[in-house]
């Protein structure tokens, strides 16, 4: 027998892989790997079997050689594979009737429901995991005993209750829950989902819940696991009807926390909120009534008469606007979500395709040493930053400058070395920062939004704080320009250009032309539903904004070039349609910048801070 690696990325091992399950009664499920035992005479394919992150799926023996032990050797071999990945503990999913020939091969039963089993095998594990929460329970009553303890409530009902909770984000309909249930119970563990195919990550979920409960002191904060069985992760290739996925996906889970997690912690009571408007987690709720022993459903808290959700949260997220995501979380939540909005607005930016002499998503504009990938690579870098800053907007009334300078430090220094050394969102890093800082503090769920006149006093105020720059390319564009001001030559603003115009400047004066004209442009273009909305901001702020950037690279006379260029080209399409002759010309000056080393930067920044500032004011 020869043992051959197959990959299901290439279109015919995949489609070889699905004809030999499909022949022994199986359907494909997602794998990155598989192995398959073939008879070197025949071609015959004996076994085969798969991996996907640490999970061995797909394991099927040909009919005429079961029995004859090619299931061991397949196992074996993706255990090796497995180990050598870095998964020192491999589980496995499969049907009851495989039990007892997977416990011969090593594999420990985790959980059971009447039509699937959870297995796994290696060291560390769900034993592991146990003891970490075995030895949290005992910090934790060692900690209540020296402090004294809390007195239990008389309502007390169970010595100790468990909540399991995804938070993606952590809402004020979370916070109820923990609040409702840390009265029932001597001490509430909260635990926090790990399975990270969320919005948010797993480590800033758990920061938020810990956050948002610190003050109630009874409960306590938990690791998750690796053993959330979650339609995600959950295969179905054993199961005979598709439409049995989800009732075991839940069971297994379920199983999983009776067996395991409760017992760990001492817990006999499990807290969960009602469910009335997703039928797959109501339908949760009610498996749960009957296979564990003792649950208490809590009311769902609403506002203006619909209840609070994640989910809810998450579509005004995703709709840019912070207002109607901010009135249904705690203040501690918050940052977390303008993080998300201040590394979304880059990314808008970055993907606005085609830009003139920037980079987008076709190529890199003007740039030698940039790329989509590593301008991705930098918003994913600086977007903790932004969540620390917006936390300084959160935490006090004024915050410190030398606060706010330090944390640009870290950033800029975590995103230089995420790049290599190349400067990608420095001038970004600093509009978007204060904003960011701004829209924590005048962002806290209130009855309205902000208005754009209170947001630019604020960031007008904060700016002043800080001390002229030097060795910047905007101090250097400054000086350039400084060298010319014995001539008559205007900014193309009206002003001299010895008064050109750098990014401090800007923001000392509260971003006058943002929320006067760039604002209101980008809000009619898209009401109106103009599908090149981003593309025409980003021409209409190149008309009016002495981006340094250009001066840098090239020189004055060429930033004036510019701004007659994009005034010429706005001109042209004052307003929906035409969209292929808009995209061609938008190519060609994309052309003509990269032949002249155009890249007007300081407008990219500015367009991005637009969308950002744009979710902070807006209501609708």
């Amino acid at each position: 027998m020869e043992l051959q690696h197959v990959y299901p990325s290439i279109p015919l091992h995949r489609r070889r892989i699905e004809r030999f399950l499909e022949d022994n009664g199986l359907r494909y499920d997602d794998v990155d790997h598989y192995a398959m035992l073939v008879d070197e005479a025949t071609g015959e394919i004996v076994a085969g079997g798969g991996l996907w992150h640490g999970i061995i799926k797909c394991v099927a023996v040909a009919g005429s050689h079961k029995g004859e032990a090619f299931a061991n050797t397949i196992v074996s071999h993706l255990i090796a594979f497995a180990n050598a990945e870095g998964y020192q503990c491999v589980k496995l999913y499969t049907s009851p009737a495989n039990l007892r020939l997977f416990e011969s091969l090593s594999f420990r039963l985790l959980a059971e429901a009447p039509k699937a089993v959870l297995m796994e095998t290696g060291i560390g594990g769900m034993e592991e995991y146990c003891k970490g929460l075995k030895n949290k329970v005992e910090v934790t009553s060692e900690e209540q005993h020296a402090g004294g303890g809390d007195a239990i409530p008389s309502s007390c009902m169970s010595r100790s209750g468990v909540i399991v909770m995804n938070a993606n984000p952590f809402t004020l309909g979370h916070r109820r829950l923990v609040e409702q249930s840390s009265e029932l119970v001597e001490r509430l563990y909260v635990v926090v989902v790990r399975e990270d195919c969320s919005m948010f990550s797993y480590n800033e979920r758990k920061a938020m819940v810990c956050q948002g409960v610190k003050d109630i002191g009874n409960v306590t904060v938990v690791d998750g696991s690796d053993y959330t069985v979650s339609m995600a992760t959950f295969p179905t290739y054993f199961l005979k009807q598709i439409s049995d996925a989800s009732d075991t996906q839940m069971r297994l889970d379920l199983d999983l926390f009776r067996r395991h997690i409760a017992p760990s912690l001492n817990a006999t009571v499990r807290f969960v909120g009602s469910e009335p408007t997703d039928a797959l987690t109501r339908r949760y709720n009610e498996l749960m009534h009957q296979l564990l022993p003792d649950v208490r459903e809590m009311s769902r808290l609403e506002i203006d008469g619909m209840p609070v959700s994640a989910s809810r949260v998450r579509r005004a997220i995703e709709d840019n606007c912070l207002w109607k995501a901010a009135r249904l979380v705690p203040p501690t939540t918050i940052p977390y979500i303008i993080g998300h909005l201040a590394a979304h607005a880059l990314q808008v930016e970055l993907d606005t395709t085609p830009k003139p002499g920037l980079v987008d998503l076709c190529d890199n504009g003007a740039h030698r040493d940039m790329d989509h990938a590593l301008m991705q690579r930098s918003i994913r870098t600086l977007q903790p930053y932004f969540t620390r800053l917006a936390q300084l907007g959160i935490e006090k009334a004024q915050p410190e400058h030398n606060d706010i300078v330090n944390i640009g430090i870290e950033a800029e220094q975590a995103m230089l070395g995420a790049t290599g050394g190349v400067n990608t969102h420095k001038g970004a890093l600093f509009s978007l920062g204060l904003a960011t800082v701004v829209a924590a503090m005048t962002g806290r769920g209130g009855d309205s939004p902000p208005t754009g006149q209170l947001v630019a006093q604020m960031l007008s105020d904060i700016a002043r704080r800080f001390p002229d720059t030097h060795g910047t390319h905007g101090s250097e564009a400054k000086a350039k320009a400084g060298a010319m001001s014995g001539t008559k030559a205007m900014s193309g603003a009206g002003r001299p250009l010895s008064q050109l115009k750098g990014a401090l400047d800007n923001a000392r004066e509260g971003y006058g032309q943002l929320f006067g004209e760039w604002l209101p442009f980008y809000d009619n273009r898209v009401v109106s539903g103009d599908s090149f909305a981003l593309h025409k901001t980003l021409l209409r702020i190149m008309c009016d904004l002495d981006d340094t950037n250009i001066v840098y690279r090239t020189s004055v006379a060429t930033m004036q070039h510019v701004k007659a260029r994009a005034r010429q080209l706005l001109d042209r399409y004052p307003g929906v349609g035409a969209e292929a002759a808009f995209v061609a010309d938008m190519e060609a000056m994309n052309s003509e910048f990269k032949a002249q080393n155009i890249s007007p930067g300081g407008s990219a920044d500015m367009l991005s801070l637009v969308v950002f500032l744009y979710g902070v004011v807006r209501k609708r």
